[in-house]
């Protein structure tokens, strides 16, 4: 008797490093935004406090490792003839032979409280009864989409979202660049009875809509494909928008006719020391600086439309 042929050994996931030479958001974003077009299914960010900045991302067995280290060495040369702070970064690459992807890259998240009422968690996470007690959870699957509630960033804006509504509710918000659809499910969360949430790409929108009804509130979260100035909706009193600083500066008057008179701004995604640009800008368009939240580097501002 022929022996039984063995059973083919399954095709290995690839986990690709890249370790920048400083800390640095903004050069971290734009690799990170090439990682997923480069066909990655996972990307962590870690960004230990006083060390450089380092990517981890996940790719299936059909894209070739050489292939795909040749491609982002190209992309970071780029970078570093822009002069983008750790631009000339250190590339490893290594086979997943014995742990899932989905695993390796879901360890990094986990349920993260943030300001006095919120804890945001992933759906294969349960919260602790302490952790979540007397707090919203918000269930952020987070896809191919930005927003997990890990990020300043994020947190940031979520503070700023919590106070706000605390302090003046409203009925109806706006989200600019809806990402996963966090701060639209959360403002929902807290209140807000209609939330129109957009973004110029897909799968955001997807990202969003999937996890409003992850969320119970697909009835007020309301996402589709969409930039800032092609909204053809009414203004309204509360807008979102966790976006770069250059994206502030350069859709500021699209933000501004969004908000109603006398009406609040969320704008988040700025590293600290680029507040006072964007709040000028902001300011030229009639919308004042009321509130600044730093969480890790990363700073969201609220202001206000009118006097």
């Amino acid at each position: 008797m022929l022996p039984k042929p063995a059973a083919p050994a399954a095709a290995a996931y690839w986990e690709l490093t890249v370790t920048l030479a400083a800390t640095a958001a903004e050069t971290a974003e734009a690799v990170s935004n090439r990682l997923w077009e480069l066909g990655a299914v996972g990307v962590v960010e870690e960004a230990p406090p006083d060390e450089a900045t380092a990517l981890r991302a996940f790719f299936p067995p059909s894209i070739e490792p050489a292939t795909l280290t040749r491609d982002l060495r190209a992309y970071l040369d780029d970078l570093v003839v822009l002069a983008l702070p750790g631009a000339a970064a250190r590339i490893d690459v290594a086979p997943l032979a014995d742990e899932p992807w989905a695993d390796a890259w879901r360890v990094h998240f986990r349920p993260v409280p943030v300001g006095r009422s919120l804890v945001v968690c992933p759906p294969w996470e349960v919260p602790s009864p302490d952790l979540a007690a007397g707090r919203l959870v918000v269930w952020i699957e987070p896809g191919r989409a930005f927003g997990t509630g890990g990020h300043g960033s994020t947190r940031s804006c979520l503070q700023l979202l919590e106070r706000a509504l605390g302090a003046v509710p409203v009925g109806h918000a706006l989200d600019v660049g809806c990402g996963s659809g966090i701060l639209a499910i959360a403002a929902a969360g807290l209140g807000v009875p209609r939330v129109d949430a957009f973004d110029i790409d897909p799968d955001a929108v997807a990202a969003t809509s999937e996890n409003a009804g992850r969320n119970g509130v697909e009835d007020r979260v309301h996402a589709r494909v969409g930039a800032a100035d092609a909204w053809d909706g009414s203004p309204a009193p509360l807008v979102l928008a966790n976006l770069l600083a250059a994206a502030h500066i350069t859709l500021a008057p699209a933000l501004a006719r969004l908000i109603t008179t006398g009406g609040r701004l969320i704008a988040g995604g700025l590293l600290a020391h680029e507040v006072p640009i964007v709040a000028g800008t902001f300011a030229a368009e009639g919308c004042w600086l009321a509130e600044v939240c730093e969480d890790d580097g990363w700073a969201a501002l609220l202001l206000n439309r009118g006097a």
